[in-house]
């Protein structure tokens, strides 16, 4: 039933889609993030979603020229710079035949995201893209959140099966990502409801929904019984609070968030909290450090890295502390570190650092201006949304995927709109002024005229 479901949306939408390449978008979005296939056990679970979604998404662009604008400036030049440096570093790699394997998912992710970003171009359309990849995620969450209640906290939350966040840690990362739009959702239902999907729903049903999956995705990340979730929390929490103009509703919950975490979670998820402080005793720990270490030893020893593939018993007999305790990153500055050089991970960094100060200049031009007031908390909550995946993402491997970046799409597109719109609105206030200066050099004209007689 969910195979028949999924493939009934799927294949109902290509018609539409090769219209709008904006909808073969939505469709790749959903597949890439959610997985939705991946929920069932039959037919749908190995089929072509996602290349389809792209090879629609690109015909539709062909056929629709005049709907598609290439996103430019410098955040896209260093994504676009540090993909042709994997490519170099992936040329070099140790395991090369695994590298490459790598290089081409990662290369489809992250020019995918360009053209995605080309295609999206109203309000109506990037407010769309916000729903669906908050949604993708969201759905993971409300789900592990029900499960962690029913259960007690016993049991772990996955995500999609097969896909990069798969794991509990990952997945409770994710979630903590999503909080901050689904904030946003909540806070601008009537904007939402103008969206075809959403007009079939109550204002007060979309906005209880929106607020009652924060605290189930919260729930859910605690269910995983990670521990860098809970620092990512920690931190975006404090700086969604800062940025909220709602701190007392959000005090709140985040009260009742951490009554829960003592309260209600069993024993070994306090057990495990605590080793945060005593990560010498904590095998997984040791080893994360020991593959951080080798990551350093590579960068040291090699200008492009060891290509994709670093989790490999001869790379960590030659760089590691430990050889014989072979796992992967588990950070993102350490995986790219390792796998790029130190080339590698200053492109990286310089590209969020980039994709953050984008969402600062987005709060920035639109503060003070009520007709952009959703694209100033839109900025505001993306920067939140960063914070967390820098903390988070320091204890897992999440490089290269596909929703942060999504995020710098949802920023490039918001404030190219923000920006046409400003620029419109400047040139036909110089163009009043124009005609009025006229006028009234030609009333001037008439009475000197009038007076001379």
């Amino acid at each position: 039933m969910r195979d028949l479901f999924v493939t009934i949306v799927f294949f109902g939408s290509l018609a539409l889609a090769l219209r709008r390449p904006y909808v073969a978008a939505l469709l790749w979005v959903w597949i890439g993030l959610m997985n939705p296939h991946r929920l069932g056990w039959g037919f749908a679970y190995n089929f072509p979603f996602a290349m389809i979604a792209a090879c629609v998404l690109l015909g539709a662009i062909l056929i629709n020229p005049g709907k598609t604008r290439w996103p430019k400036g410098t955040t896209v030049f260093f994504l676009v710079a540090l993909t042709a440096w994997m490519g170099v570093t992936t040329l070099g790699a140790i395991v090369f035949s695994t590298s490459v394997t790598h290089y081409i998912e990662t290369l489809k992710v992250l020019l995918m995201t360009l053209v995605v970003a080309a295609v999206v171009r109203s309000r109506e359309e990037i407010l769309g893209l916000v729903a669906v990849v908050t949604g993708s995620i969201a759905f993971f969450g409300i789900k592990g959140g029900v499960f962690t209640i029913m259960t007690g906290g016993n049991h772990l939350v996955w995500g999609p099966p097969m896909s990069v966040i798969e794991g509990n840690n990952e997945l409770a990362v994710a979630l903590i990502i999503t909080v901050p739009f689904l904030y946003y959702l909540a806070t601008h239902v009537p904007l939402i409801k103008q969206m075809p999907f959403f007009r079939w729903f109550s204002t007060r049903l979309l906005t209880t929904g929106f607020y009652a999956a924060i605290p189930l995705c919260l729930i859910s990340a605690l269910g995983s019984h990670s521990r860098g979730a809970l620092l990512a929390m920690a931190a975006m929490g404090s700086v969604l609070w800062w940025r909220s103009k709602s701190k007392i509703s959000l005090g709140i919950v985040f009260v009742l968030m951490s009554a829960v975490a003592l309260v209600f979670m069993p024993e070994g998820w306090t057990e495990r909290m605590h080793t945060i402080s005593t990560y010498e005793e904590d095998a997984s720990a040791m080893g994360r450090i020991n593959a951080w270490t080798m990551a350093i030893n590579i960068a040291n020893d090699r200008l492009l890295g060891a290509g994709f593939e670093t989790a490999s018993p001869p790379i960590y007999m030659q760089y590691a502390p430990n050889p014989n305790f072979v796992i992967v990153a588990h950070s993102i500055y350490f995986q790219v570190l390792g796998e790029h050089g130190y080339i590698g991970l200053l492109l990286y960094l310089t590209f969020w650092f980039l994709t953050y100060r984008l969402a600062g200049r987005v709060v920035r031009i639109t503060t003070g201006k009520p007709e952009f007031e959703w694209a100033n908390i839109l900025g505001s909550m993306a920067k939140v949304s960063l914070v967390g995946f820098a903390v988070g993402g320091a204890f897992l491997s999440l490089a290269y995927w596909d929703m942060p970046f999504y995020i710098m799409v949802i920023l490039l597109c918001t404030e190219r709109l923000v920006g046409d719109q400003l620029a419109e609105d400047a040139r036909c206030t110089a163009a009043a002024g124009a005609v009025g200066f006229a006028a009234s050099g030609r009333q001037e004209a008439a009475m000197a005229y009038s007076g001379s007689r």
